[in-house]
């Protein structure tokens, strides 16, 4: 099955490997940058000639150019969401743009007639404001934004996919609407453009941290994210679903044997010893973004993939090799010195 098929945010992390992957399957990409300078760029890294992928210029925030990047599509992969490495000023500056971004780009598939919305969204909508301690997630549960380890990210990501689903069900007709939620994504990087998780390999690799904090996430790979997109677009019977993607919780020290045990000579920085938590709350009180992420520490958010391999037969690669592939890069790049 292939058809056209609308990717937005087309210079970011997943969004290249899904449209890579699209483009080898045979069918034709529109895409959305908010800088048409960008195309010259992305093209050659992306593949595909001007009829296989077109380029448009649309912000999240702006009815200007999606009419046009919807015109002649069957689906919509919605990627663009935006990020920051750093605390915002406001929450609202993550939280207006994701959730307004996705209502557009609902509005206008609607009026296009798109028969398929897959929605990037996050284990961030699913995982939060449920306590502390050990936990086990599925696609059932549902991040409660009031709770007190929910912060800007967390909550733009519950609040875009809540209103996506609201909107659905009000005035998406026929349209059929699944969401994708990703875990913390890693593997090769592909341009300047990379996801915030890799930021973790980055600083290991790089030697900018002491030691390890006792945090951890689950880890999945950009690949297999693009591939699980991929399914969602296409697979029938699945309207409404939402899909984790993820594979195993991993502790930042975890993380850091797997980079000193598989690249020991590239590995020379990674640091090896656990920070206690009291030295990474009194650093909290000088730097925003680890002030984020102080509740986080002995938490476990481990996230149940079964659904997608029972409905869709996804799978996920080693996790060594995820996390192997993104140094490796980082460092070809030259984005990281060893």
């Amino acid at each position: 099955m292939a058809g056209t098929v609308l990717v937005t945010g087309g210079s970011g992390y997943i969004a290249g490997f899904l449209i890579k992957q699209l483009l080898e399957q045979g069918w034709r990409v529109h895409t959305t940058v908010r800088n048409p300078a960008r195309e010259a760029a992305l093209r050659p890294l992306l593949g595909g000639d001007a009829d296989a992928l077109r380029f448009f210029t649309a912000d999240l925030m702006h009815d200007d150019g999606w009419a046009k990047a919807m015109a002649g599509c069957s689906h919509v992969a919605h990627v663009a969401s935006p990020f920051s490495t750093n605390a915002p000023r406001h929450e609202d500056d993550l939280i207006v743009p994701a959730r307004e971004g996705v209502l557009r780009a609902l509005r206008f598939a609607g009026a296009a007639g798109v028969t398929r919305f897959v929605q990037t969204s996050s284990v961030a909508a699913i995982a939060y404001g449920h306590g502390r301690g050990v936990h086990r997630f599925t696609e059932a549960d549902w991040t409660d934004v009031n709770g007190a380890d929910v912060y800007a990210y967390v909550k733009s990501k519950t609040l875009a996919e809540r209103a996506a689903r609201d909107w659905i069900a009000g005035q998406g007709g026929a349209m059929e609407f699944v969401s994708v939620n990703p875990a913390a994504v890693l593997g090769p990087v592909w341009s300047d453009d990379f996801s915030a998780s890799i930021e973790v390999v980055r600083q290991l690799l790089g030697g900018l941290l002491p030691g390890c904090p006792d945090l951890g996430f689950g880890i999945v790979d950009v690949r297999d994210v693009a591939d699980l997109h991929v399914r969602a677009l296409t697979a029938h019977g699945i309207a409404g679903e939402r899909f984790i993607a993820a594979g195993p919780f991993m502790k930042l020290i975890d993380v850091a044997r797997v980079l000193k045990a598989q690249m020991p000579a590239d590995a020379r920085k990674v640091p090896t010893r656990t920070l206690p938590d009291w030295l990474v709350r009194v650093s909290a009180l000088f730097n925003p973004m680890i002030r984020q992420i102080t509740g986080e520490l002995g938490n476990v958010r481990d996230a149940d993939a079964g659904h997608a391999l029972a409905m869709l037969g996804w799978q996920t690669r080693p996790v060594e090799q995820s996390i192997v592939d993104c140094a490796r890069s980082l460092i070809e790049r030259g984005v990281v010195k060893v």
